[in-house]
């Protein structure tokens, strides 16, 4: 079997909100969709899907975006800025450094060195 990552979709309650957010992170340009789902397209990569769904997030993700950055504590200030919190300490190790983040829903990703 040949596959190919074609979307990674994200549930949440306000797809045209968090889609913006990604979107600014990623200096994308956002896209609402019908049926209330929006998206972004990262280029060379899988495109960055939200779709609609009525319950609020309750437990931890069991899937999460590591976010490429050149600077951690920078991007994660902007990150900050733009509506995401901070979840524990930078963190450094041999593979370089790593901040948890939640974006303005809650689901976690980690903005991580180059």
């Amino acid at each position: 079997m040949r596959a190919q990552l074609r979307q990674i979709v994200v549930d949440c309650r306000q797809p045209r909100v968090l889609v913006r957010f990604w979107a600014a992170l990623f200096d994308a340009e956002p896209v609402d969709r019908a049926r209330g789902w929006s998206h972004l397209e990262l280029p060379g990569l899988a495109r960055l899907a939200f779709q609609p769904v009525p319950e609020a997030k309750v437990v931890k993700n069991r899937l999460h975006l590591d976010v490429a950055v050149p600077d951690v504590e920078s991007a994660a200030t902007a990150a900050v800025a733009l509506g995401a919190v901070r979840v524990g300490p930078l963190v450094t190790d041999d593979q370089g450094a790593f901040q948890t983040m939640h974006d303005p829903e809650g689901n976690e990703f980690c903005l991580v060195s180059e």
